[in-house]
């Protein structure tokens, strides 16, 4: 769990109570040397006026006192002093200190995490998790082919820049400011309307640059995330579907809005993973895959060469989200139990540790309004702690929040963040490993 701002000043690792130590020390020598150069007779005379003057307090207490103010007053100046120098070379000067050397000593020591995902869902999970780690990296699928990104596939030849997007303002430093830049839609114009600035920065920056990747990179610089945003792969194809009645579908858009339900998803042509979104994955302490749109948002990245492989492959700790509504056309009626059995189709989740699921109900009135689009909660049908065999994390994850003028059900990102780092091990050695050694090996104060 997050500490609050005034207590990350005594997290091991960020080096603070030493400094604070040596400048309590060294007031201590200046009283010392003080008394030195009184010598006796002085500290006598001085003692002996003071006592005169101040007969009613007990002696004790008065060096009780005049010790803690002592005492408070030099941590206090120095931390105001290091506040003040950090706010003047710092563009977020309005933060406090803790949280300063919160993200400056902490976060980066924090664990590697790679959350594997797109749509909607994925921005959910960095929000939270980037609270808790600068060692995030984002595995964004690039298979849309509908909206403003699906336009610019083919009127550019870019891969579709919207999961990007929205994964890049998860991260940003300042998102809420920077959301209202790259969110914006143009309302007029002739080959504008309907895009959004941030995507056509994205292809142009692809221009640019040379490389889809490399824009990415560039846009990652301006926004000053936090953490990594990779797509999963920089081959241009498309999603394809298989349906139950065995015709096939291409297209993710075209999947999405096909009501019958579908089979089996694979893509037109193959496609390997970007180098570094393989390496970023050997590296990591804990792997999440969801929450998204099953089919169309969630499987794609699985079907990348090398990304299923990468996944098993590494040492880390690997957790499914589970969605909590069903997405109408695409998983109507499934529960928990029927999202697990489509991912093992495409990874053996046998080599992951566990699930993690929702436990709190929606508002009674969201339920109508969604019931009547199609879509209901995932109900949680799996029995136990283990299903599968996986553990089964259970907790209340659930919000409501504005999207688009209308209250919609999301994930917390606050209470899902939590989840994870309180229950996967990597998280609780590191906080064992901050209370006992500071990230060079030497002991902390």
């Amino acid at each position: 769990m997050r500490l609050p701002p005034a207590l990350r000043l005594l997290l091991p690792g960020i080096r603070v109570k030493r400094w604070m130590a040596v400048s309590l020390f060294s007031t201590a020598l200046i009283v010392f040397g003080a008394l030195w150069l009184l010598g006796e007779q002085g500290i006598r005379a001085l003692y002996t006026v003071l006592v005169d003057r101040f007969p009613f307090l007990w002696r004790p207490v008065i060096g009780g006192i005049i010790l803690a103010l002592g005492v408070g007053g030099a941590t206090f100046g120095m931390g105001m002093a290091v506040r003040s120098i950090t706010a003047a070379f710092s563009s977020q000067s309005a933060g406090s200190l803790a949280e300063a050397l919160y993200q400056a000593r902490v976060l980066p020591a924090a664990p590697n995490v790679v959350a594997v995902g797109g749509g909607t869902g994925l921005p959910t999970v960095l929000r939270g998790l980037k609270e808790h780690t600068a060692n995030l990296t984002a595995v964004v699928t690039v298979m849309d082919s509908g909206g403003s990104s699906g336009r610019l596939r083919l009127e550019l030849d870019v891969l579709p820049p919207g999961d990007v997007r929205n994964c890049l303002l998860a991260l940003a430093q300042d998102e809420e400011r920077m959301a209202r830049l790259f969110q914006f839609r143009f309302h007029s114009g002739e080959g504008l309307v309907g895009h959004s600035l941030g995507n056509l920065l994205l292809a142009g920056l692809d221009q640019l640059t040379g490389g889809f990747d490399r824009a990415v990179e560039e846009a990652s610089y301006l926004l000053s995330i936090r953490g990594q945003v990779l797509p999963a792969t920089l081959h241009k194809t498309n999603l394809t579907a298989r349906m139950e009645d065995g015709m096939h579908i291409e297209g993710e858009e075209a999947i999405a809005e096909d009501p019958r339900r579908i089979e089996r998803v694979g893509l037109t042509t193959a496609a390997g993973a970007h180098r570094q979104v393989l390496d970023a994955l050997a590296q990591a302490n804990l792997i999440t895959l969801g929450p998204g749109s099953l089919f169309t948002s969630v499987v794609p990245s699985l079907l990348v060469d090398g990304i299923a492989e990468a996944m098993l492959g590494s040492p880390a700790e690997r957790y499914v989200i589970m969605n909590l509504m069903t997405q109408p056309g695409e998983t109507d009626g499934f529960t928990a139990h029927d999202h697990l059995r489509v991912l093992r189709d495409y990874i053996d989740l046998s080599r992951f540790h566990g699930v993690v699921v929702n436990t709190m109900e929606p508002p009674e009135e969201l339920l109508e309004r969604y019931a009547q689009e199609g879509s209901i909660p995932v109900k949680d049908d799996l029995q136990g702690n283990r299903a599968l065999g996986l553990k089964v994390i259970r907790a209340p994850l659930l919000s409501v929040v504005e999207v688009e003028g209308k209250p919609t059900i999301k994930h917390d990102t606050t209470l899902l963040a939590q989840a994870l780092t309180s229950r996967t091990s990597c998280f609780r050695r590191s906080w064992t490993r901050w209370f006992t050694k500071s990230p060079g090996g030497s002991t902390n104060l």
